[in-house]
C-alpha cells in the first residue's frame, strides 16, 4: 500500500516543479522614467506635484520666481516703443519736395512752349531744365538718407523683438510642467527652496504601459521578432501570479552576461539578450516586479 501511494505522489511532484519552470525567460518590470528638472534658477514660489499624482503631458505643476525676467521684458518693451517712434514716415518728409518737383515740371513745359512760340529764350529753358534736375535729385537723395535710416531702426527693432522672445522663452521655463503623461514616482524639491538650473525636481513614468526587461539565451532569438506576441506571467508571490498579453518591441543587438537575478530556461548559459516587453497595465503591475516570459509555439 505504501508503495502505491508513493507512485502516487512522485508524479504530482513532478507536474508540479514543471509547472513552476514553465517559462523561457524571466526579468523585471520597468518603466520610462522621466525626470523633470528646473530650467531656470530662482526661488520656487510653489510646486504642486505630489507623489502618485497623474499628471497630463504639458502640465504645469510649480513656478519659479521671475520677477526680474519680466520686469527686464517690461524694459525693452519699452525700447522698443521709443525706437520705433523714431521711424521716419518717407511718404509725408518728401511730400514737399514732391510737391516742388510737380511745380518745377509745369514751369519747364510752360517755358518749353513759350520756347516753341518764339516768347522765351534757350536759357530760360535750360534754366527751368537744371532746376527740375536739382529737385529730383534732393529727391532721391532724401530718399536714400530717410530709407537707411528706416533700415537701421528696423535693425534695432528686429533685435530688440530677438532679445523679448529670449526673456519670453526664461519666463516659459520659469514655469514646471510634466513634459510627458505619467505618474509622479519622486519629489525632490519643495516651494521656498532655491532652484538651479538642472536641478531635479521631480520624477515621471508612464504607469500605464510598462515594460518587461527579460533575457533570452542565443537559440531563443530564432523564435523571438519585433512585434510579436507573447504570455507574460506577473509574479506576486505565493500563489498570486496572473497572465498578460505581452509584445515584443526591443531585441538588443549585443549580448551581455546574464545578470545574477535572473534565471533562463538554461541555466548553463552565460551570455544572453535583452528583450524588452511591452505590457498594458491594469493596474496591479509595479515597477520592479519579477515577471516571466512563455514565448509559444
Amino acid at each position: 500500500m505504501k508503495k502505491v501511494v508513493l507512485y502516487l505522489v512522485t508524479p504530482l511532484l513532478a507536474a508540479a516543479c514543471g509547472h513552476d519552470g514553465d517559462f523561457d525567460a524571466s526579468g523585471t518590470f520597468e518603466a520610462t522614467e522621466v525626470t523633470v528638472s528646473a530650467e531656470a534658477a530662482g526661488r520656487i514660489l510653489w510646486f504642486g506635484a505630489d507623489e502618485g499624482d497623474r499628471l497630463v503631458a504639458g502640465e504645469q505643476v510649480g513656478a519659479i520666481d521671475s520677477v526680474q525676467t519680466y520686469l527686464q521684458k517690461l524694459q525693452l518693451e519699452r525700447q522698443q516703443a521709443s525706437v520705433s517712434s523714431t521711424r521716419p514716415d518717407v511718404a509725408k518728409q518728401a511730400a514737399a519736395l514732391r510737391e516742388r518737383i510737380a511745380r518745377q515740371r509745369i514751369e519747364y513745359r510752360r517755358v518749353e512752349n513759350l520756347l516753341h512760340d518764339g516768347a522765351a529764350t534757350l536759357k530760360q529753358r535750360d534754366d527751368a531744365e537744371a532746376r527740375l534736375k536739382v529737385l529730383e535729385g534732393e529727391l532721391e537723395a532724401l530718399l536714400s538718407t530717410l530709407g537707411k535710416n528706416r533700415a537701421s531702426i528696423d535693425e534695432n527693432a528686429s533685435a530688440i523683438d530677438l532679445q523679448i522672445a529670449q526673456l519670453e522663452d526664461r519666463l516659459a521655463k520659469c514655469r514646471i510642467v510634466s513634459p510627458v503623461a505619467g505618474t509622479v514616482l519622486a519629489r525632490y524639491a519643495e516651494a521656498g527652496e532655491l532652484a538651479a538650473v538642472g536641478r531635479p525636481l521631480m520624477k515621471v513614468a508612464d504607469l500605464d504601459r510598462l515594460f518587461l526587461r527579460a533575457y533570452f539565451t542565443s537559440d531563443q532569438l530564432a523564435r523571438l521578432h519585433l512585434g510579436q506576441e507573447v504570455t507574460v506571467t506577473a509574479d506576486f508571490g505565493g500563489e498570486n501570479r496572473f497572465d498578460y498579453p505581452g509584445r515584443v518591441v526591443w531585441i538588443a543587438s549585443k549580448s551581455e552576461f546574464t545578470p545574477k537575478t535572473i534565471q533562463t530556461r538554461d541555466s548553463r548559459a552565460n551570455l544572453v539578450y535583452a528583450v524588452k516587453i511591452a505590457v498594458e497595465n491594469d493596474g496591479r503591475l509595479k515597477i520592479g516586479l519579477y515577471g516571466e516570459v512563455r514565448i509559444g509555439n
